[in-house]
C-alpha cells in the first residue's frame, strides 16, 4: 500500500464538508493537507475527521480568511506554525509523520494570491506576495538516512509556460508574471525543494488545479492554472510512486475553484 499525502484548498471546510468527506472516504489518503478553511481553531470541524477515521488534527486557523489545517489517520506532531511577513495570518503549519519506511517533515502552505495588480509599489496584496516567497526560501528540504521533507499547498504560482492555459495572455495576470515565476523557482531551487509533479511529465504537456468561477463553463473553456504544488527532499524521489489531480471534483456540488492533488509514496 502506497502512503498517500492530499493536498486541496477548500476555499471554507466548514461550507465544503461534504466535498472532504467525499474525498476521504473514496481516496483515502494517509495526510490531508487543506488551505484557505477560513476558520478559527475553536470552530474546526474535527468531530466530522474523527468520525472517518482522522483522529490526528493540526490546526492554524483565523477567522473569515486563509488559515492551514493537516488530518491524519496516524500520529502527527506539530513542529511550527511559522509567521510570514511580521503579519499575523494563518498561511503555514508544519508537522512530522512517521511511516514504515521514514520520518517525514511535513510544510501545509497557503501562499498570499496578491490582488490583481502586478505592480508591488501600488499593490501592497502583491508586494506582500513577493516577500512571502521571498521568505520562504528559509524553508529547507531537510533530509538524512531516515528522514525527508514534504511541501505541499496552494502556492498562488504557476510557474512555468504549460502550468497555465496561455502563456503569453497570462504574462501580465497575478501568479504568472515573469517577477513572481522567477522568485518562485529561485526560491524552490535555493531550498533543494524537487518538483513531484512536474518529475515524470513532459515540460509542454499541460497541467491544471485551478480554475476559475468566473468561467461560464469552466470545463468547456479549460482555461486552468497550477496552483497547487507537491514537493519533496531529494532522498524521497526514489520512492515517489506518482500523483493524482482529481479534476473531477471541480464538478462536484458547490466546488472549491481548487481541486484535489493526492501524492502517493512506497513508504507505508
Amino acid at each position: 500500500m502506497a502512503f498517500k499525502i492530499a493536498t486541496w484548498n477548500i476555499n471554507s471546510v466548514r461550507l465544503r464538508m461534504p466535498l472532504v468527506e467525499r474525498l476521504l472516504e473514496e481516496h483515502r489518503p494517509d495526510v490531508l493537507c487543506l488551505q484557505e478553511t477560513k476558520c478559527p481553531d475553536d470552530l474546526f470541524p474535527e468531530k466530522a475527521f474523527r468520525k472517518l477515521g482522522y483522529e490526528h488534527i493540526a490546526i492554524h486557523g483565523q477567522k473569515g480568511y486563509h488559515g492551514v489545517a493537516t488530518v491524519a489517520r496516524r500520529p502527527i506532531e506539530v513542529v511550527e506554525r511559522r509567521r510570514f511577513c511580521e503579519i499575523e495570518d494563518s498561511r503555514h503549519i508544519s508537522v512530522t509523520v512517521r511511516t514504515n519506511g521514514a520520518s517525514i517533515l511535513l510544510h501545509n502552505f497557503y501562499v498570499p494570491a496578491g490582488g490583481d495588480e502586478p505592480d508591488p509599489a501600488i499593490n501592497r496584496k502583491f508586494k506582500h506576495k513577493l516577500d512571502f516567497v521571498e521568505e520562504m526560501r528559509a524553508i529547507r528540504a531537510a533530509h538524512d538516512e531516515v528522514s525527508g521533507s514534504v511541501l505541499v499547498g496552494d502556492l498562488n504560482i504557476a510557474p512555468l509556460e504549460h502550468d497555465v492555459w496561455s502563456h503569453k495572455q497570462l504574462l501580465n495576470v497575478v501568479s504568472h508574471t515573469p517577477v513572481e515565476t522567477t522568485n518562485f523557482e529561485a526560491m524552490r531551487q535555493a531550498g533543494e525543494w524537487v518538483d513531484l509533479m512536474r518529475l515524470n511529465v513532459p515540460l509542454e504537456q499541460k497541467l491544471y488545479t485551478w480554475w476559475s468561477y468566473r468561467a461560464q463553463d469552466w470545463q468547456a473553456s479549460d482555461r486552468g492554472r497550477r496552483l497547487d504544488h507537491v514537493w519533496s527532499s531529494p532522498n524521497l524521489v526514489p520512492h515517489f510512486a506518482g500523483y493524482d489531480i482529481l479534476r473531477e471534483a471541480r464538478g462536484w456540488e458547490r466546488p472549491s475553484d481548487h481541486v484535489p492533488v493526492i501524492a502517493r509514496f512506497d513508504l507505508a
